[in-house]
């Protein structure tokens, strides 16, 4: 299919009135505007494509019911996500039993994606929606596709999972100990943030991201309470946008080996 685009002025503007909001507020909205048309596509150029079908695990972004958003993680080897054209992304893998993305996966549900590469720091995003599910995975159709910077992802490579450690839902009511510790000596986190369609300008969808530091970057207050950092970025706000409007957010931590 081609890929070509059209004059960036002509094609509708990426972002919803949260993201645009901060944008105003700094004085960028001309700038950002004109960045976003030309660098956030309806589909994937073939370097996503091939980036995607190398990685060996994936970020994933998506809300439930009640619109609380949840970050997710699924591997598999590499090529188990697969892109057969621009616009769509086929996943040949299924969340744990208890994980929110497993009641998310129904056709129409909006998704984030989040592919990243430690050992070389590179990343993309894609947002889009179900538009198909069974037992051996899921696809996405492509609503937004652009690319981010490698700054603060912490270089590392990736370690093969101990057989022996099935993965497993646990629900805690508050922070226990190991928690605790895995947070605070955290350098890397992801996540999950949602906007919702209101007014003629906005643009509903899920969006999951990069946050990274010195491990400790992230501080836990006495009532248990996160305090994330935002450092300076690409400015285009998705995540900070989308809390803007919808002040929910999810959080995965991964273990640092």
């Amino acid at each position: 299919m081609p890929q070509k685009v059209g004059d960036p002025a002509s094609l509708p503007a990426p972002w919803h009135a949260g993201e645009r909001a901060l944008h105003d507020r700094l004085g960028l909205g001309d700038k950002m505007d004109r960045i976003g048309r030309a660098n956030i596509r309806s589909f994937m150029p073939d370097q996503h494509r091939e980036f995607f079908a190398q990685l060996p695990f994936l970020i994933l972004g998506s809300v439930d019911g009640a619109g609380m958003p949840a970050a997710s993680l699924l591997a598999g080897p590499p090529g188990f996500a697969h892109s057969p054209d621009p616009y769509r992304l086929d996943i040949a893998a299924r969340p744990v039993a208890g994980d929110p993305l497993d009641a998310a996966l129904r056709p129409g549900a909006p998704i984030g994606l989040l592919g990243i590469e430690l050992p070389t720091r590179r990343r993309n995003r894609m947002n889009g929606r179900v538009i198909a599910s069974d037992a051996r995975g899921f696809s996405v159709a492509v609503d937004q596709s652009f690319g981010n910077c490698p700054q603060y992802i912490q270089r590392r490579d990736y370690l093969l999972p101990e057989e022996s450690r099935v993965p497993r839902v646990e629900g805690l009511a508050d922070l226990d100990a190991e928690a605790r510790a895995l947070i605070t000596g955290a350098d890397t986190l992801f996540v999950a943030s949602a906007a919702t369609a209101e007014g003629p300008l906005a643009r509903s969808g899920v969006d999951v991201s990069h946050r990274g530091g010195r491990p400790g970057f992230v501080g836990i207050e006495s009532d248990g309470a996160l305090v994330v950092p935002d450092f300076r970025g690409n400015r285009y706000f998705n995540t900070l946008g989308n809390l803007l409007v919808h002040p929910q957010a999810g959080l995965l931590f991964p273990p640092v080996p």
